[in-house]
């Protein structure tokens, strides 16, 4: 089961937590309803938390995720399924975890929870226009009320279940970096088209690679696009815009 591959164990037990007690008509097909979800990336620990669920480790009593844990995924997660269309499941209560961590799957560290919350993290959001860049001092002037600006390759592809993936290809070309970290942006903006699907999209129309300037700001760790340019490779004023913002003074 490709969901809970590399969990860190090679054997499951039937029935699951949830009650299922076939591997092909009910464990596989629900894992599949959550791969939308766990693409984003709402919380390093979506997938451990659910696979613990789905998939336990076949001992001689269940281990279950505690209810911290489940708490910690809620909180970061059910914005993220809400943005998809869907409430957190019922049978996902963190009522119904053990609150004492000693006999459970344990949660994050206080250390690592806190790193994961101040790293920048996409929103579920409308998607903006994509607006023509018809003067370049309009683009400036969108760089100049957000926090970044990058350039970025938009790919979709069809993925053997017949979905659809969306994905930035290549490297992310920097016009200002703001509150963006290096290392992580191009995962970031990944994240932020499978959070917001609708907008991926309308981003990858005709199923071609296209090429987008965002504009967009970082507050309180989380991240939004605001503005969107297409870039054509004979659009001057896009490309003055981007020569210009070096010298350029809000």
């Amino acid at each position: 089961m490709n969901t809970c591959r590399d969990v860190g164990y090679t054997e499951m037990r039937l029935p699951n937590f949830l009650g299922h007690s076939s591997l092909e008509a009910e464990v596989i097909p629900k894992s599949q309803e959550w791969v939308p979800l766990l693409q984003t990336g709402c919380h390093p620990h979506a997938r451990t938390f659910l696979c613990s669920l789905l998939a336990p480790v076949c001992l001689d009593t269940f281990i279950q995720p505690c209810r911290s844990l489940c708490v910690a995924v809620k909180e970061r997660c059910a914005p993220v399924l809400a943005c998809q269309g869907h409430a957190w499941p019922e049978d996902l209560d963190c009522d119904r975890f053990p609150a004492q961590e000693d006999m459970c799957l344990s949660p994050v560290s206080k250390e690592a929870e806190f790193f994961y919350k101040v790293l920048p993290r996409p929103t579920c959001q409308d998607c903006p226009e994509v607006e023509e860049p018809f003067a370049h001092k309009r683009v400036l002037e969108a760089f100049c009320q957000n926090n970044f600006a990058v350039k970025v390759k938009v790919h979709r592809r069809r993925i053997p279940a017949d979905e659809l993936e969306f994905e930035i290809e290549g490297r992310v070309e920097f016009i200002s970096q703001g509150h963006l970290l290096p290392y992580d942006t191009r995962n970031l903006l990944q994240q932020w088209l499978f959070v917001n699907e609708a907008c991926a999209q309308r981003l990858t129309r005709g199923g071609r690679t296209l090429v987008y300037v965002l504009a967009g700001d970082v507050h309180n760790g989380v991240v939004a696009v605001n503005r969107i340019f297409p870039w054509y490779r004979r659009d001057t004023q896009l490309s003055v815009a981007v020569r210009k913002w070096k010298h350029h003074k809000c």
